[in-house]
């Protein structure tokens, strides 16, 4: 009887994973047209964005490239608008079988790791990508004049946002690990010259080969995980007055 009950418990368990799953390709899957009629303005804004100031124009080479570019600004804009949706169903169906103190802790880390999120995508379009033109453009003399693919351009900009995003995680790697006492803080204090170079090792594997975008990406990441670790000894000493 109990394996019965146990086999019906896991059945209705995954009927509910797959109506979520359901759910939330379908909400992709509406808001997709809405996505491609805009997809052509957010590509001129990014444009905008990049080109700045200067004179610069970008150039395709072949009679579909744009339009594959749209569709892919597309899928990213419907991914980004359905993305509260989605996690609020996937949230829903998890919620049931966690703690209430786990509840708590993983609402607020969901909360935060999509404001870091949305911040380091932002500070990559509006502070990175910008640098990045100007430091190709700093090359170009009257004999050297810089053209850019806009395919090469858009995709290094969506490439280098997702980036930016992940890696503005840092202060909530370094919390959680320090909370769950995975690590204590003393130790990830103490291995900072570690930090700093796995960091600078990262930011070369993930950015474009030259050494500004590397430092621009290294910097805030750094400076995120010197947050997060302050956040921690906080953290820890108010527990600990607590305890007291």
């Amino acid at each position: 009887m109990p394996e019965t009950q146990d086999n019906e418990s896991l059945i209705s368990h995954l009927e509910a994973l797959r109506e979520t799953l359901l759910k939330c390709f379908i909400s992709l899957g509406v808001v997709l047209p809405f996505a491609l009629f805009a997809a052509p303005k957010a590509l001129n804004f990014l444009i905008k964005i990049l080109v700045g100031n200067h004179d610069v124009k970008f150039n395709y080479f072949s009679p579909a490239e744009v339009f594959l570019l749209q569709i892919k600004v597309a899928l990213v804009l419907d991914i980004l608008i359905c993305f509260p949706y989605m996690a609020k169903k996937i949230w829903d169906f998890i919620l049931p079988a966690l703690y209430e103190h786990e509840k708590k802790f993983i609402k607020s880390m969901v909360l935060m790791s999509s404001s870091l999120f949305i911040l380091g995508v932002l500070f990559c379009l509006f502070v990175m990508l910008p640098l990045v033109i100007n430091f190709g453009l700093s090359f170009a003399t009257s004999d050297i004049q810089a053209v850019f693919g806009i395919s090469n351009v858009v995709n290094l900009s969506l490439w280098l946002a997702v980036v930016f995003g992940l890696m503005f995680q840092m202060p909530l790697i370094t919390h959680s690990l320090i909370k769950w006492e995975i690590l204590d803080y003393e130790t990830i204090a103490d291995k900072r010259p570690y930090v700093i170079v796995g960091l600078l090792i990262i930011a070369a594997i993930l950015t474009p080969p030259d050494v500004l975008s590397q430092i621009i990406l290294f910097i805030p990441t750094y400076a995120l995980f010197e947050v997060g670790l302050l956040f921690s000894k906080g953290s820890k000493k108010n527990k600990q007055k607590g305890l007291d």
